[in-house]
């Protein structure tokens, strides 16, 4: 029995001074949008593929000029094919750098990073797993439909969340309350720039 105490007690000891650097792999992200500025961070501790994709985004410069041009309301005429509603907002990069997009990443599922879609929470965008590229949303809300197991997509693999608004999320609403058609915002909210704090 001291055997095992003693294990563990080393064990703990090896772990503690690690989770300072885990806290450090926090990194911030900040959007400047038309209608105002949207501050992430993003959590590449727990979702370090998905963190890293959108940072080389981020850092290629692919953001700037890129828009946000989709909102998704809880009204039913927003959503008309959905029995799950949900509430975010959608963006992607530069139009004009659509052909240089990297490689499709895998789906780090919420099951494993143990991030969930709640109100603010950043995710990438997908249209099955291991599709996702540079798009990316944000909940307005708790959308716990969109985590793994959840009821939006019929693959129940749910969506990849790596991090949160800390500020910003008034310019989040008034983005998704900016005039649209269906779903398409019109005209798209552009995205001024892109970069890390």
């Amino acid at each position: 029995m001291k055997k095992v105490l003693l294990a563990l007690a080393i064990a703990l000891l090896l772990i503690v001074p690690q989770l300072p650097a885990q806290s450090a792999k926090r990194v911030r992200v900040l959007l400047e949008t038309q209608l105002g500025s949207i501050d992430i961070e993003l959590d590449a501790a727990r979702a370090p593929i998905t963190s890293a994709n959108f940072l080389r985004y981020v850092d290629a410069g692919f953001y700037n000029g890129g828009r946000f041009h989709r909102t998704v309301k809880t009204n039913p005429d927003n959503q008309p094919n959905n029995t799950v509603k949900i509430e975010v907002i959608q963006a992607g990069i530069n139009p004009a750098r659509q052909k240089e997009e990297f490689p499709a990443i895998a789906l780090e599922r919420t099951s494993k990073t143990g991030l969930a879609h709640t109100d603010g929470a950043i995710s990438m965008a997908r249209s099955g797993p291991d599709t996702a590229t540079s798009d990316f949303f944000i909940c307005i809300g708790d959308q716990p439909a969109l985590d793994f197991g959840g009821a939006r997509n019929p693959d129940g693999q749910g969506f990849a969340a790596f991090g949160r608004v800390v500020k910003g999320m008034d310019v989040v609403r008034k983005i998704q309350a900016a005039p649209a058609k269906d779903q398409q915002l019109t005209p798209p909210v552009r995205i001024l720039s892109a970069r890390r704090l």
